[in-house]
């Protein structure tokens, strides 16, 4: 059952789910963004006896996944092979990002408002993204979201819509795998519909 609580300080949250815990076998974390999720999630790890779930981060990856474990036998590809581009770089992207990592892919590109997320970007950061930019986009592409497209396989929707065009589909590789799920809706920008 919810609880919810009226702060968004991580001290706080950290505090008032150790002191409720003994009453349950397990907490699931939820709307809290990223970056103090991390921490929060981290930190209530260590210092909990039952397990800990944050909802945005291992749920999305989860369910992301599973069906990109399917997609990849419809279309005949591997992990190890496919180039994936994650638009979002929240508590579902940098969730999906790690567990895509420990399934076998090495092409990973993660973009957001500022573009390409690359070793030493300096606009838009935090020490998670720091972390995840060390870890993906081996060759240091620098650019657009539309630039990381070309000749992806994989492109997982995780941030507002509208941020990829019809062209940008159509300059994946071929069977491209759409995981479209931005909040609040899902959708191809207006002017490109149709082509």
């Amino acid at each position: 059952f919810p609880i919810c609580l009226g702060t968004k300080d991580p001290e706080e949250i950290i505090s008032a789910v150790k002191w409720i815990s003994p009453g349950f076998g397990g907490i699931n974390l939820e709307d809290i963004s990223a970056p103090r999720c991390f921490e929060i999630e981290g930190r209530l790890k260590k210092e909990l006896d039952i397990p800990v779930f944050h909802d945005d981060q291992h749920g999305t990856a989860v369910v992301i996944l599973g069906g990109l474990i399917n997609a990849l036998k419809l279309v005949g590809k591997q992990f190890e092979d496919v180039h994936v581009v994650v638009s979002g770089l929240g508590a579902a992207g940098i969730g999906s990002i790690r567990l895509l990592l420990s399934f076998g892919v090495k092409q990973i590109i993660g973009c957001d408002r500022s573009g390409i997320l690359y070793k030493g970007r300096k606009e838009n950061m935090n020490t998670v993204k720091k972390q995840i930019s060390e870890q993906t986009n081996p060759n240091g592409l620098r650019g657009p979201i539309s630039r990381a497209m070309k000749g992806a396989d994989v492109f997982i929707g995780l941030s507002q819509p509208g941020v990829v065009h019809a062209r940008d589909i159509k300059n994946m590789r071929k069977d491209p795998i759409i995981f479209a799920m931005a909040n609040p809706v899902p959708e191809i920008m207006p002017e490109e519909a149709g082509r």
